[in-house]
């Protein structure tokens, strides 16, 4: 028989600790969250990471427990945080069949009442 040792995640811890500082890498404390949008649509959410930077050589390590979550479901709170390519994906997900049957979560469908827009504002631009 072969005797089988199990690791604990705390060695394995102070292991990539210790190798992310041999590498130069500083721990950025005070992070809440880390959100990795994916193609497919999904965001790989990390609450509460531990994340360490070499700034110089544009290198992060972001550990910790993580969760694959859909975009609807992290919405409103990430669209701060979405580029131009991510909000047309956003555009796309709100005009499939699945958003007009209802499956899209109800924080994702609200939108602020906005104002119409009255007035021109060229014409107070150049009178100014």
């Amino acid at each position: 028989k072969k005797k089988v040792v199990h690791k604990t995640s705390s060695s394995d811890d102070k292991k990539l600790q210790n190798h992310l500082k041999k590498m130069g890498m500083n721990s950025i404390p005070g992070i809440e969250e880390v959100n990795m949008f994916q193609d497919d649509g999904n965001v790989l959410h990390f609450n509460n990471p531990k994340v360490s930077a070499l700034i110089p050589a544009n290198t992060f390590s972001i550990s910790g427990p993580s969760e694959t979550k859909s975009l609807a479901e992290l919405l409103p709170n990430v669209l701060s945080q979405l580029d131009p390519q991510s909000l047309s994906g956003l555009k796309k997900l709100f005009s499939s069949p699945a958003a007009k049957n209802g499956s899209i979560p109800e924080a994702a469908n609200e939108q602020e009442d906005v104002p119409e827009l009255t007035g021109d504002f060229e014409t107070v631009a150049e009178s100014s």
